[in-house]
């Protein structure tokens, strides 16, 4: 999930705090924002300019004990090993487990499910990179597949309008959310969860078009829009975590 504004960072430090180290980005802000990222539990906590390092470091203290949950909860989720894209490699779709099947051919190449399996069809001596780079392009296009009626239904349901979206690659992020531009971008991962999750996801980006906060009112909003939206972000937050090459 994200912070809604793509604010430019100002200045990047270090903090230590109950054993913890903590990021501490400065940006011209209004708000102090403190996140646990995935999939290690790095800590980071965005504040605006003239915010001093001991209050910082006070509101960090003052949230010790979650950040130390949340933590913990990632350090038990699942982990995808390291991609090697070989044959008999575990992959995700739509929230379901696929074995990889590699099938070396002449001609283009593809992705196709066949009952349990994700077929890779490439060309012979293909190298690791190369099938990542397929099997990311067909994530993107079945995204892109799905998202403009997902768009359309929600739009009309909450009322709010984006006037651009995209899909890429994000280390930390599952959404974000430009307001200004009202431009939404959604992680290439989400092409792994189940379909609820991206839908989730969705509506809370569209939703910060309302609310730029995650405050009361943000969430008074997911209520109404969205009522079972606490259930799919557990389901998100549960779900396998990529390897570190590929992290969010």
């Amino acid at each position: 999930m994200s912070n809604t504004n793509e604010t430019a960072v100002t200045a990047r430090s270090l903090m230590t705090v109950g054993g913890i180290d903590v990021e501490v980005v400065r940006k011209e802000i209004k708000n102090l924002h403190l996140s646990v990222l995935p999939p290690e539990g790095k800590v980071r906590v965005a504040i605006p300019l003239h915010v001093t390092d001991e209050r910082v470091r006070a509101a960090i203290v003052s949230k010790l004990a979650w950040i130390k949950q949340q933590r913990e909860e990632f350090a038990k989720q699942p982990r995808q090993s390291e991609r090697e894209m070989t044959n008999g490699e575990t992959h995700y779709f739509l929230g379901r487990r696929y074995r990889l099947e590699v099938i070396e051919q002449i001609g283009k190449p593809f992705i196709v499910i066949k009952g349990t399996k994700l077929q890779l069809r490439i060309s012979n001596g293909s190298d690791l990179d190369k099938r990542l780079q397929v099997l990311n392009e067909w994530y993107r296009e079945q995204l892109k597949e799905r998202l403009p009626g997902l768009l359309d239904s929600w739009q009309q349901k909450i009322g709010v309008e984006a006037q651009c979206w995209g899909i890429k690659k994000m280390k930390t992020k599952w959404g974000s959310c430009n307001i200004e531009a009202r431009r939404i971008w959604l992680n290439l991962e989400l092409a792994k969860k189940p379909p609820e999750c991206l839908e989730y996801i969705l509506v809370h980006e569209l939703v910060h078009l309302l609310e730029r906060q995650h405050n009361t009112r943000f969430r008074d909003c997911m209520n109404l829009y969205m009522p079972n939206w606490r259930l799919h972000r557990d389901t998100l937050n549960t779900s396998p975590l990529a390897h570190e090459e590929w992290e969010y």
